[in-house]
């Protein structure tokens, strides 16, 4: 809660968060000199050095773009016939393997094997599902659950019902159809309206009508949704989101405030979700890996900014001293300081 309220704060006040949404918020860019049979070459002499080469490893696969990291990974298989994944792989170990493989990635595969790993075995990682689902593009969650039926031979959503029931399967079933509102353009009637209606579902009543809040949030734009939070302040003191907490709980509290928090500042949803994953006792690798590789094209410029401003010190200085060695490494490489 503490980046919403300091959010909500900050957007009535700073007109510096408006920007160009053609401006790029990624960490990392394209090599401009990039040969991809010079990289696979390079990879090639790395991983068959004794000991392996590891930062030739990280200079290469965490200072190119994924395009390039595409092209890199066919070179290297035509000049020796195996994949390059299987070579990693076999060389490396721990999470810096981790990170290295997922980088090899497409965006569109990553997600799709994030999904399926937070389905696989015994209990299910509902907070990656809401993670996922709940901040990409309806373009790339349809490619996600491509990659999803061509990979793993099963439909998104027939593993969603397998896994989760009740109002949470009915949430992440609504954003699998990637049918979401993307209109940039608010319609004010619609917003007071919204904001009645879950006003009404929720903190006006004795229970709580999770269908209206689930309609709402998985079909609404975060333009619109936005509007919506601002219109519902009229209603209550409150506000939308200490409501859904004290009305809702578990893994389903946990995915509607992941669409609200993500449409109010979806740099700081992941810049908070990068805090609790190194908080307290032990760090949560998983969470470290999958942020800083999937938003390293995107806005993981603005998490950076978004994370020093919460927490008053540099994510980078929080990396340090979390992680270690060349997983370490290559996390602050990806964060452009390598």
């Amino acid at each position: 809660m503490a980046f919403f309220k300091k959010f909500i704060n900050k957007i009535s006040n700073d007109d510096s968060s408006k920007v160009m949404e053609t401006a790029y918020f990624g960490t990392v860019k394209p090599d401009p000199n990039f040969n991809g049979q010079n990289d696979a070459a390079k990879l090639k002499k790395a991983i068959e050095t004794k000991g392996v080469d590891e930062a030739t490893i990280v200079e290469v696969i965490a200072k190119r773009s994924n395009a390039q990291r595409q092209q890199i990974k066919e070179a290297y298989q035509q000049s020796t016939g195996k994949p390059l994944a299987d070579a990693l792989k076999k060389a490396l170990k721990s999470d810096f393997e981790e990170v290295v493989l997922a980088l090899l990635m497409t965006p569109p595969e990553y997600d799709a094997f994030e999904m399926k790993r937070a389905m696989k075995g015994l209990g299910t990682k509902e907070a990656v599902l809401s993670e996922i689902l709940g901040t990409r593009s309806n373009k790339e969650i349809t490619l996600l659950t491509s990659f999803c039926c061509k990979d793993y031979g099963q439909l998104l959503d027939e593993q969603i019902k397998g896994e989760v029931s009740g109002d949470l399967e009915n949430t992440l079933l609504a954003l699998c159809k990637a049918t979401r509102s993307e209109d940039h353009n608010i319609d004010d009637g619609l917003a007071k309206s919204d904001a009645k209606a879950l006003f009404e579902a929720g903190e006006n009543r004795v229970g709580t009508v999770c269908s209206v809040l689930i309609d709402v949030l998985t079909t609404r734009s975060e333009a619109q949704l936005c509007k919506i939070f601002q219109h519902y302040g009229k209603y209550s003191k409150q506000g939308l989101a200490k409501v859904l907490e004290s009305e809702l709980h578990g893994d389903l509290e946990d995915c509607l405030m992941a669409l609200v928090k993500s449409a109010w500042n979806k740099p700081a949803f992941f810049a908070e979700k990068l805090h609790l994953a190194m908080k307290g006792l032990g760090t949560n690798t998983d969470t470290l890996t999958r942020i800083l590789v999937s938003r390293s094209e995107i806005d993981l410029l603005k998490i950076i900014q978004e994370y020093k401003r919460m927490y008053g010190k540099p994510l980078q200085e929080a990396i340090l001293q979390e992680t270690s060695g060349d997983y370490e490494k290559i996390l602050l490489t990806l964060c452009g300081t390598q």
